[in-house]
């Protein structure tokens, strides 16, 4: 079975943002996948401490800085077939504590420099914002380059937006929202058929660099 993360990234239980997430799930559980959601102001995650800007390999999974529960959160992706990103919109941005969260994953991202793959890539990923201005579209292209970025896998259809105080009287919201939980299913199942890992770093670049004067040359 698939299994699909909501990390939701608000701090209010029953507001909006989480209305679309426990939309998705049932998209989620209707395409036969099963979910959990993980509800991030439960958790103590600290702002990342950069150590991969001193040196690459200083930055790993498990992050070795801080004995909060950011490890134990990131393992719940690394077991999952995908997540489902979902936040209000401070500022023209996802919430604080899904920021750090982000910020944090660089550890699952980095281990490409030493285990020679992202610990997230080939997942899957949607996405759900709620804000009362247009900076929902501002928090979902921050969300969604990023998680790429990292090897995520975003199919079609990964988005779902409301500005309605109450998103369920949005019903072009409610309606986006169970298929991100839908397609991320789908996706997951498709990316489980393709294997393998997506990025190589050890693409042969002297060759790939003589390839490009030789054809300069021409």
């Amino acid at each position: 079975m698939v299994k699909i993360v909501i990390v939701n990234g608000s701090p209010h239980e029953n507001g909006a943002t989480s209305k679309l997430a426990r939309v998705a799930a049932r998209g989620v559980e209707d395409a036969g996948g099963s979910v959990e959601e993980v509800r991030l102001y439960a958790y103590r995650i600290n702002p990342c401490m950069g150590c991969v800007s001193e040196d690459v390999k200083k930055c790993y999974f498990p992050c070795p800085v801080f004995n909060d529960d950011f490890n134990d959160v990131a393992k719940k992706l690394i077991d999952s077939d995908g997540f489902i990103l979902a936040t209000p919109v401070y500022w023209y941005a996802s919430s604080g504590v899904l920021k750090n969260f982000i910020d944090r994953l660089t550890s699952l991202e980095n281990m490409i420099f030493h285990a020679g793959r992202s610990l997230l890539d080939g997942k899957v990923a949607g996405f759900i914002a709620v804000g009362a201005d247009s900076g929902v579209m501002m928090a979902l292209s921050y969300m969604m380059i990023v998680m790429n970025s990292m090897g995520v896998l975003i199919p079609p259809w990964a988005i779902a937006y409301t500005h309605s105080v109450d998103p369920l009287e949005d019903e072009q919201a409610v309606r986006d929202a169970y298929n991100v939980g839908l397609n991320v299913v789908r996706a997951a199942l498709l990316a489980r058929r393709s294997g393998g890992v997506w990025y190589r770093p050890d693409v042969p670049i002297d060759y790939l660099r003589s390839v490009d004067v030789a054809q300069q040359a021409r």
